[in-house]
């Protein structure tokens, strides 16, 4: 079942963008508000991504790492972070504020799961330096002292921008969807 999860990630977190597209109850008549609070949280998820990715490398053809640094130094999950980020900040823009809890939820359920799944993957790969990484950070909230070195930009940040590019595709249908309900 987790390697179900896994393989299907993309799929299983979408039924509340969906849900987000065309239903209408509970809509909030607020456009400013919801798109303000909706491309913020949007960005915030992306920014994340290209942080994440910028140490990850995981789309930018070169090889990967047991990666420890930048949001990895922190927390295990900053991808899946971001994604719940987009997915909370996409439901927002639609206007049905009171369903952006229940989809950031409903994401981070679904990669719980996946987390599980890629752990063991991981640990295979990497061994015992896999196994102190998920001893020493946390897997979703960070702990501990506030480190100032956030390694927020690395050679790799126009890449990993590049990378990450495909995501601003997610607010295409919220924006039609903006502009056929005017």
């Amino acid at each position: 079942m987790k390697h179900f999860f896994y393989r299907f990630r993309g799929w299983l977190v979408a039924p509340p963008l969906l849900f987000a597209l065309f239903a209408t109850a509970g809509k909030v008549e607020r456009p400013y508000l919801c798109w303000s609070l909706g491309l913020g949280l949007f960005a915030c998820g992306v920014f994340l991504r290209v942080w994440a990715q910028q140490h990850l490398h995981y789309r930018l053809r070169i090889d990967t790492t047991l990666t420890r640094s930048g949001p990895y130094r922190r927390i295990r999950n900053p991808i899946y972070w971001g994604n719940t980020l987009i997915g909370a900040g996409l439901v927002a823009t639609s206007g049905l504020l009171w369903l952006v809890v229940p989809t950031a939820v409903w994401f981070l359920a679904v990669y719980a799961v996946v987390v599980r799944y890629e752990e063991g993957v991981l640990e295979e790969l990497y061994g015992e330096p896999y196994g102190r990484f998920l001893a020493e950070i946390p897997r979703w909230l960070p702990r501990g002292s506030f480190d100032p070195n956030l390694e927020l930009v690395n050679e790799h940040l126009g890449a990993s921008v590049v990378a990450e590019l495909h995501n601003l595709l997610f607010l295409a249908p919220f924006v039609a969807r903006a502009l056929i309900l005017r």
